[in-house]
C-alpha cells in the first residue's frame, strides 16, 4: 500500500499513521501492506514518532479499560463502586476514544488492532515474528554459531539474513540477551539489533535490549556496544546502560551488577519505583491483568526484589501495605482500588 503524498500540513506524519492504521484494520490487509508499514516507520525517526504519540494518547485516556468495563458487567460495576458512580450510571460508548484519537478521519478499530486492550492478544507488529514468547515464559534460542537470545516474557524478535547469514535481529517488543562469542562475529560485521529508531551493534560478549511503548532501554554486560540513532551514536561499556525513543537518544548511565540481568535469575528488581510501573511490569509475567484503579497511588515508589514465580504473594504484599482492596474476576483480571 503506498499513502498518497499530501502538501502542506504539519501534521502530516500524523495523517500518514492514520491512513496506515485504517489500512491495516480494514479487514483487507496483506502482507504487503505490513512490510509498506514497516518501511514507512524505517524512513523517518519522525514516522515512528507518530505512532509513539498515538500509543502513550491511546494509555493516556485508558479506552482499553473504558472499552472492557463496557462489555463486561461484572467489571464495570466494580469500577463504578471503586469510583463511586451511580450503579446505573449510562455505559462508556465504546469507540469513545477513537473519535478523539483519529479525528475525522476515524477508524473504527484502529486502536483495537494495534494496541490491543490490556495487551489481551498480540499486537498487529507480532504477526509475523520469528519467534515469540508467551506471558510468563522465558526461552534460549541458538539463532546461529556463537549467537544465543534468551528472550524473556512477552518478546517477539524477528531474524536478520544477509546472503544467508544471520547477521541480526529485529525486537519487535519485549525484552532479549543476547550473548556472542568471538568467534561468531569474527568474519563480519557484527551482530546487531534492531528496536524502534535505534540500532544496536556488538562484535562480542553480552547485552540486553529492552523495548516497550515506543522506548528501549540497551543495557552492556560484557565487552562494548554501539548504539545507532538519529539523534547521534553512544558506545557502551560495561556495566553501562542507556534510554532512547524516536525522537532522543540519553547518555550512558552506570547500572549495578546485580540488577543487569536479574530478570534471567527469576527476580524482578524494583527501585523507586512508581506502583503503576511496578503493575505494568508484574502483567507482563502473569497471565491476565492487574487494573489499579486507586489512580492516587499509582506514583507511590516502590523498591525491592521479587521472585517473578510468586508474583500472586507479591500482589497481596502490595494489597496489604497500600491498604487496598483486591477484586478477582474471571480472566485473572483482578482489580486494586
Amino acid at each position: 500500500m503506498n499513502i498518497p503524498a499530501e502538501s502542506g500540513p504539519a501534521d502530516q506524519p500524523q495523517r500518514e499513521a492514520q491512513a496506515w492504521l485504517r489500512r491495516l484494520t480494514s479487514g483487507a490487509a496483506t502482507q504487503r501492506d505490513l512490510e509498506g508499514l514497516r518501511r514507512w516507520q524505517a524512513a523517518s525517526p519522525v514516522h515512528a514518532q507518530a505512532f509513539a504519540e498515538a500509543r502513550r494518547l491511546w494509555k493516556a485516556l485508558d479506552p482499553a479499560i473504558g472499552q472492557m468495563m463496557s462489555e463486561h458487567p461484572a467489571l464495570l460495576a466494580a469500577h463504578r463502586q471503586a469510583s463511586g458512580q451511580p450503579a446505573r450510571s449510562p455505559a462508556l460508548p465504546r469507540r469513545a476514544f477513537l473519535g478523539a484519537a483519529v479525528g475525522a478521519a476515524g477508524a473504527a478499530g484502529v486502536a483495537l488492532a494495534v494496541y490491543p486492550p490490556l495487551g489481551l492478544w498480540p499486537a498487529l507488529g507480532e504477526w509475523n515474528a520469528d519467534f515469540r514468547t508467551a506471558t510468563g515464559e522465558q526461552r534460549t534460542v541458538a539463532l546461529s554459531e556463537g549467537v544465543d537470545l534468551v528472550l524473556n516474557t512477552q518478546t517477539s524478535v524477528q531474524r536478520r539474513v544477509r546472503d544467508g547469514r544471520t547477521v541480526g535481529i529485529a525486537l519487535i517488543e519485549g525484552e532479549t540477551a543476547v550473548d556472542l562469542s568471538a568467534a561468531s562475529t569474527a568474519a563480519g560485521p557484527g551482530f546487531s539489533v534492531t528496536a524502534g529508531a535505534g540500532r544496536v551493534e556488538a562484535q562480542a560478549g553480552r547485552f540486553e535490549v529492552r523495548y516497550l511503548d515506543g522506548s528501549a532501554c540497551v543495557s552492556c554486560v560484557e565487552g562494548s556496544v554501539r548504539v545507532a540513532h538519529a539523534m547521534g551514536t553512544q558506545l557502551l561499556q560495561p556495566r553501562q546502560q542507556l534510554v532512547y525513543d524516536a525522537g532522543s537518544i540519553g547518555a550512558p548511565e552506570a547500572i549495578r551488577d546485580a540488577d543487569a540481568s536479574a530478570w534471567r535469575t527469576g527476580v524482578l528488581v524494583f527501585r523507586q519505583t512508581p506502583l503503576s510501573r511496578v503493575i505494568a511490569e508484574i502483567n507482563r509475567y502473569r497471565p491476565g491483568r492487574v487494573l489499579l484503579l486507586a489512580r492516587g497511588l499509582s506514583e507511590r515508589a516502590v523498591n525491592g526484589r521479587f521472585a517473578i514465580a510468586a508474583l500472586d504473594t507479591v500482589l497481596v504484599q502490595i494489597q496489604r501495605s497500600y491498604d487496598l482492596r483486591a477484586r478477582a474476576l474471571p480472566g485473572g483480571v483482578l482489580l486494586l482500588s
